[in-house]
């Protein structure tokens, strides 16, 4: 699989990497012995970045990601995981526990160092204290070598700017913002750049939207845009193509999106989605399906604090 540098770290990172919510279950109920042979099949398929969370089933996550990663030597795959958020409404960015966070996802994952550490959706937070206490507190750490990389993830795209007007971070995560139905993190990209930071992509069929499966329960997509969503993958589906297919080729085809973050229980799944990644994208019915998502382009939902969030568009 293809890869690509992230930013200005020393990490190459595959075009697509393994999001490993689904060991916690976070969609789906999942068979221990299924998720367990999916990280290493993602690794197989070239999926040399893993993705995870102390929040992915509460913990349960990360326990099952470090049974799944033992006997598989480190320099074989890149790992990261976030600290702050913990259960759905409890978030702690303080200094202290940003230190206890790292030591436990270090021992939950048996390793001794993470090549990425993110804060984790700081939308539902007081902001100002992310640039205050939790950042430096991670750039201590960074010096004792247990974290090499540090940045944020959240939903609102207002979050990148307004930690970086006030520090520097070596990453950023966005998670739904670059799909077929939603390209805003693109228009962020100039400023990313400027800013040297390393752009990480997720969540290329945004929640399920993008796919031909049912929503989980707490999607917030309005009435409206599940029906267009579902007429667009009606339309790739007569042209025999799964929508969910153009939603991957279209994500990773951006160089400027250096990696595209995606997971699932399923190695058939995963085999799946690395077989997509080397295929070539149909333009025509790429752009057959825009004009199809057009009423509904950009649309997006509150996440977190309201004060934290852009403004709404139109189409809301």
């Amino acid at each position: 699989m293809k890869n690509r540098r992230l930013g200005n770290t020393d990490l190459d990172l595959s075009v697509v990497s393994f999001g490993a919510s689904s060991l916690g279950a976070e969609f789906r109920s999942v068979d221990v012995n299924e998720a367990l042979s999916a990280v290493p099949a993602a690794l197989d398929c070239g999926m040399n970045f893993i993705d995870t969370s102390p929040y992915y089933g509460r913990g349960i996550g990360e326990v099952l990601l470090g049974i799944a990663l033992q006997g598989i030597p480190r320099e074989q795959y890149f790992l990261g995981t976030k600290l702050g958020r913990y259960h759905v409404n409890h978030f702690d960015f303080s200094a202290q526990r940003v230190q206890e966070s790292v030591d436990v996802s270090l021992h939950r994952l048996g390793t001794d160092h993470l090549d990425i550490i993110l804060c984790h959706d700081i939308e539902f937070v007081e902001r100002q204290q992310i640039v205050d206490e939790t950042i430096p507190a991670l750039r201590k750490i960074q010096q004792s070598g247990k974290v090499r990389y540090i940045g944020i993830s959240g939903y609102p795209m207002s979050n990148f700017r307004f930690i970086l007007e006030q520090t520097d971070l070596d990453v950023v995560l966005s998670y739904n913002h670059y799909t077929l139905q939603n390209t805003m993190f693109d228009d962020l990209v100039p400023y990313l750049k400027q800013k040297q930071v390393g752009i990480m992509n997720a969540a290329p069929f945004s929640a399920r939207l993008l796919t031909n499966a049912d929503l989980p329960e707490w999607h917030k997509a309005t009435p409206q845009v599940r029906r267009i969503c579902k007429m667009a993958a009606e339309h790739c589906m007569e042209a025999g193509i799964d929508i969910a297919q153009l939603a991957l080729q279209f994500s990773i085809a951006n160089e400027d999106m250096t990696t595209c973050i995606t997971g699932s229980a399923n190695q058939q799944r995963i085999r799946q989605w690395a077989e997509w990644a080397e295929q070539p994208l149909d333009q025509t019915l790429l752009t057959e399906v825009q004009e199809i998502l057009a009423p509904i382009h950009n649309w997006f939902y509150i996440e977190g604090r309201p004060e934290n969030n852009d403004p709404q568009p139109d189409h809301q």
